[in-house]
This record gives structure tokens, C-alpha cells and sequence, in this order.
């Protein structure tokens, strides 16, 4: 199909990824739950998927401390690791569809995340999708002063890559990704193929869809920004 009238093509699709190349999301949900619990915060199944996906450590951090009611420790994070890691050894798995989108791609691609980059490799090496970005398109959080929602991280990276924000088209799944998309005036594709609501991704700008082969479609039609 054609671009919207007016649209520029789109040079760069920047993907998240968790969520968007490897589903790992369920399994991060699952274990939050059990840590949490453990620390004294519970929370429902929907309230994690509201509250954390996509979130920064900073936030999540926060939120659990609030329901809980007093502070975490400093690194309390790193007890709760090899439960994570081992679950993500065992089950994860990259996203349906997603490695046929990539082979698509009549543009170049790239990566970012609020994850750390030893997390985000470690979980493109466990779905044999790092060698597809393992070649200066890996961008983190840690890289600049403000994760999602704020833009810092899309724009970083498009700039990085050297593309213009309005000729970039961002593929997120949570409403944290969406909304850094739209402030960094990037086209944003809300992918609803996971936890996250469809109605949560929705917005200006956004084009949300429910299979992750759909994309390369409309990433041709475009969206309006």
C-alpha cells in the first residue's frame, strides 16, 4: 500500500525489545510478582503489566517501596537475578514472526531499550538475534540522561544512525515506548500481540496492530505523526 499523502518514507525502524523482539515479557511478570511478594508488595498480574512494563528500574524501584511502604536496599535487585536469568534460560524465546519482519526490512533497523546492555544482549544471544544487531545498533537507557518516556533514547539512537526523527518509525509495546515516540516525533506501531491493552498503546501518531507480520505492511503505509 502507499504512504499517507505527505508522509516522508520512513529511513529507520527503531524496535524496543522486550516484548517486541523477545517475548519476555510473561516471564518478567511472573517473577516480579514472586520477588515483590517476597519483599512485602503484592501486586495483581494486571497491576504489574500496568505499573512496570517498559518502565525504568528507577520507577519500578518506587512503586515497589510505595506499596510496600518503606525503602529497598540499595542493589536489592541483584539477590533476585539468578531467578530471572534462569527462568530466561529456560523459556525465552524470540517474539512470533519477528525474525521474518527483520529479513523484510528494506531499511535499517536498530535497537533501544531502557534495559542495560548486558541485559538486552544477553537476551538477543538466548533468541540467536544478536548477530542481526550487534554492530553499534544497540542503544540503552544507560546511555543517556532520561529513559522511556522521555524522548532521550529515540533520539539518541536516530541520531546515531544518522536519520532524521520524522523518518523514523518506532515498534514498542508498552504505552512508556509509545509516548517517547511521539514526544521525539517519530511514527510509533504499538504492538498489542503481548501483554499490554491495545487501548493503552492507542494514540496520535500510533498505528497499533496485533501480529507482528503486519508490521512491514505498515511500516509502507505510514501513519500519521
Amino acid at each position: 500500500m502507499n504512504r499517507e499523502r505527505g508522509m516522508p518514507p520512513v529511513e529507520l525502524v527503531i524496535f524496543d525489545c522486550d516484548g517486541v523482539l523477545v517475548d519476555s515479557e510473561r516471564i518478567y511478570c511472573r517473577i516480579d510478582r514472586e520477588v515483590f511478594a517476597s519483599l512485602g508488595a503484592e501486586f495483581t498480574e494486571a497491576e504489574v503489566v500496568e505499573y512496570f512494563v517498559g518502565s525504568s528500574n528507577d520507577r519500578l524501584t518506587a512503586i515497589v517501596e510505595e506499596r510496600r511502604g518503606r525503602p529497598l536496599e540499595a542493589g536489592w535487585h541483584e539477590t533476585y537475578r539468578p531467578l530471572y536469568d534462569a527462568a530466561l534460560d529456560a523459556e525465552l524465546r524470540a517474539v512470533a514472526g519477528i525474525t521474518d519482519v527483520l529479513d523484510a526490512l528494506e531499511v535499517p533497523y536498530c535497537l533501544a531499550s531502557n534495559g542495560s546492555h548486558t541485559s538486552i544482549r544477553r537476551n538477543l544471544t538466548r533468541t540467536g538475534l544478536l548477530d542481526r544487531f550487534d554492530d553499534g545498533r544497540i542503544f540503552s537507557a544507560r546511555d543517556v540522561a532520561h529513559g522511556k518516556p522521555a524522548p532521550d533514547l529515540f533520539l539518541h539512537a536516530a541520531a546515531s544512525m544518522g536519520v532524521a526523527p520524522e523518518r523514523c518509525a518506532v515498534v514498542e509495546d508498552s504505552p512508556y515506548g509509545v509516548r517517547a515516540a511521539r514526544a521525539a516525533g517519530m511514527r510509533a506501531f504499538g504492538y498489542a500481540g503481548g501483554l499490554t491493552p491495545a487501548e493503552r498503546l492507542a494514540g496520535p501518531g500510533t498505528r497499533v496492530f496485533g501480529a507482528m507480520h503486519e508490521l512491514p505492511a505498515l511500516l509502507a503505509e505510514g501513519v500519521t505523526a
